[in-house]
């Protein structure tokens, strides 16, 4: 049995949740209303990550990405985005472009530090996801212009972005 898994964040990117996931599909592109992508997740690596924080207000839309997986993968996702600890798990309801509304499993933040930013490889995963799969041109420009840091850790750096180097 298949289950669905709202992306919109770093695991928008496709080669990036594929490395961790690799039998995960693309199922469709989605949108959740009353919430906004917020970047003020308190990562490991002391480095903002993506959220999505509910404002109530019907204008606040988050663009994402539908995969499907297995029930066993999402426990391996569970570990990558350390579920219970800085992400918890919750049943929403996007809808998909084509109109219909599809229950998902998505993450939100738990640890919340508004002055955090992400570092230019994350906002990169980011960035490249939401271009991948043709989000509106307004929506790909707020991501492009968040402030994000470099990464002091040289090595982590490149490793993030290796995935998309093409021999």
């Amino acid at each position: 049995m298949t289950i669905n898994y709202f992306a919109f964040g770093s695991n928008l990117s496709s080669p990036r949740l594929l490395q961790r996931i690799p039998a995960a599909s693309v199922h469709c592109v989605a949108t959740l209303r009353q919430h906004r992508l917020c970047w003020h997740k308190n990562g490991r690596d002391r480095s903002g990550k993506c959220d999505i924080a509910f404002t109530g207000a019907i204008e606040d839309i988050v663009y994402g990405v539908v995969y499907r997986m297995t029930h066993d993968e999402r426990l391996v996702l569970d570990s990558y985005e350390t579920a219970d600890f800085g992400y918890a798990r919750k049943e929403v309801v996007v809808t998909a472009q084509h109109g219909e509304n599809i229950e998902v499993f998505t993450y939100y933040a738990l640890d919340i530090n508004q002055r955090q930013q992400p570092y230019h490889w994350y906002k990169e995963h980011v960035l490249r996801g939401a271009i991948e799969h043709d989000f509106p041109p307004h929506y790909i420009e707020h991501i492009r212009s968040t402030p994000s840091m470099e990464d002091r850790d040289k090595e982590r750096h490149h490793r993030e972005l290796s995935i998309y180097l093409v021999d």
